[in-house]
């Protein structure tokens, strides 16, 4: 965080709209510096793992349509909202080798930034023993924006200190765009799958304010994996999860585990180290079509400042076939 910043939440941390506001000066300004983190927030990314892995595109032998809006830290000025959405469909060539594609879309706001992506998905896929290994890529773009009002109308006390008047800050509405790659393996059998990927894997470098503002988007390393236990009575499971991501810098690890019936209906509960505590339900409201609620409760110093954040995901995954009566079939993972 730069100087500008830790003077002002110094300033601003003794009342409760102080906190507040001191957590939507630190968005505004966390990014100003070298580097920054990109990277959005979701709960649910059991159910939407082609976000972080490629390779995990078509994986269900589906054709899938997936949405997902999250609102975090609610009652926080400038908190995080995003926004994602993709299209992903499995393809053959030949008897042994599947291929997946697929497109995807985000949008993200925090405090005076926005930033927008797209991506175009690849993935080779070979049978390997019980289960299937793939390999996949992202190429696409990363956008930066910066909305000059966001700061203009954040009602800091401009007598401790002349925020308008900073260089680092644009003095208008400013965009930049850079290329990005991401590259994924992922490995699914039956009863488990295991991914490893790598975002923004070229560190794409973003410039705002005639190149006086620089991003350095850094490289994010994601370790995913899961297991069912399968209860006698086949139609009830325990679905085990786990997330583990890291910039080199800092790191984030959540556990998961979610009750499911007839694959149809689900309930559980997440832990994300020194974040928060989640609670997750879904429903298979028709043939193909699903949807999740996530409830994130933060465990600490920002639950007084918020009472949680919220996300919602929505999919639709069906069968295309000219020949043949399109069908559904369960799914496990998207």
């Amino acid at each position: 965080m730069n100087k500008s910043a830790k003077m002002l939440i110094r300033k601003y941390n003794n009342t409760k709209t102080g906190r507040q506001q001191c957590l939507l000066i630190a968005f505004l300004l966390f990014v100003l510096p070298v580097s920054a983190q990109f990277e959005s927030q979701i709960s649910q990314y059991m159910l939407n793992m082609p976000s972080f892995n490629p390779a995990a595109v078509g994986e269900n032998g589906m054709i899938n349509v997936s949405g997902q809006h999250r609102i975090q830290w609610v009652g926080v000025p400038g908190a995080p909202q995003s926004t994602f959405f993709s299209i992903n469909t499995p393809f053959k060539m030949g008897e042994k080798v599947d291929h997946g594609l697929g497109i995807k879309f985000l949008n993200d706001k925090i405090g005076a930034f926005n930033s927008q992506a797209a991506h175009f998905q690849y993935a080779f896929k070979r049978k390997i023993g019980k289960g299937k290994l793939s390999a996949g890529v992202d190429v696409g773009f990363v956008n930066v924006g910066f909305v000059h009002d966001s700061i203009k109308n954040a009602n800091i006390n401009a007598d401790y200190y002349d925020f308008l008047g900073d260089a680092a800050i644009p003095k208008a509405d400013d965009t930049g765009i850079s290329f990005d790659l991401t590259a994924g393996l992922f490995y699914s059998a039956p009863k488990y799958y295991l991914g490893v990927s790598y975002v923004h894997l070229n560190t794409p470098k973003i410039t705002l304010n005639e190149e006086r503002t620089k991003f350095d988007v850094r490289g994010v390393l994601y370790f995913t994996g899961g297991y069912d236990f399968v209860f006698k009575d086949p139609k009830w499971k325990i679905r085990s999860s786990s997330l583990v991501k890291s910039d080199f810098i800092t790191w984030q690890a959540e556990l998961t585990g979610r009750l499911v019936y007839d694959e149809r209906f689900w309930g559980g509960l997440s832990y994300r180290f020194q974040d928060a505590a989640v609670v997750l339900a879904g429903i298979n409201v028709m043939n193909g079509m699903q949807i999740g609620y996530a409830y994130d409760l933060p465990v600490g110093k920002m639950l007084g400042p918020s009472s949680g954040s919220h996300e919602v995901f929505l999919s639709y995954s069906f069968l295309f076939d000219m020949g043949k009566k399109n069908s559904y079939k369960s799914i496990r993972i998207l």
